[in-house]
C-alpha cells in the first residue's frame, strides 16, 4: 500500500537501469493486482448500486493497466516474454485435453453445459 507519511517515498535520485525497470514493472502489476482484489470486495461487500458501478469500473481500469504493465514487460525483457507464451501455450494444451477449448481458440461449451458434468 501508499506511504503518504513520506513525500519523497516515490522520488527516485537516478535512471534505473534496464534490469531495475523491469523489477519496478513486476512491481507494478502486483500492486495492480493488488488494488483489484481491494476494489473487487468492495464490490462483493455493498448493496449500493452507485457504490458497485464506481468501484467495478475503477478495478476494470486496474486490470487495463496490468494489460499495459505487461505489453511493456514483455517488450523490455523478451526472455520473460517467451516464459509467458510458454505457459500460455501449456493451458491451452489442458483445456483442448479438457475439451474446453478447440484448437481454434473458440470454447466448446459454456459454463452452463459443464454444470451437468
Amino acid at each position: 500500500m501508499a506511504s503518504f507519511a513520506n513525500p519523497f517515498a516515490g522520488n527516485i535520485p537516478r535512471k534505473i537501469s534496464k534490469e531495475e525497470l523491469i523489477q519496478a514493472i513486476r512491481l507494478d502489476i502486483a500492486g495492480e493486482l493488488e488494488a483489484i482484489f481491494v476494489y473487487d470486495a468492495h464490490v462483493q461487500a455493498t448493496e449500493d448500486p452507485l457504490a458497485k458501478k464506481v468501484l467495478a469500473d475503477i478495478r476494470d481500469e486496474e486490470k487495463a493497466h496490468i494489460g499495459e504493465l505487461m505489453t511493456l514487460l514483455r517488450h523490455l525483457d523478451p526472455d520473460e516474454a517467451e516464459r509467458f507464451a510458454e505457459g500460455e501455450a501449456e493451458v491451452k494444451e489442458m483445456l483442448e485435453q479438457l475439451n474446453i477449448i478447440s484448437p481454434s481458440g473458440k470454447a466448446d461449451s459454456t459454463v452452463g453445459s459443464l454444470i451437468g458434468k
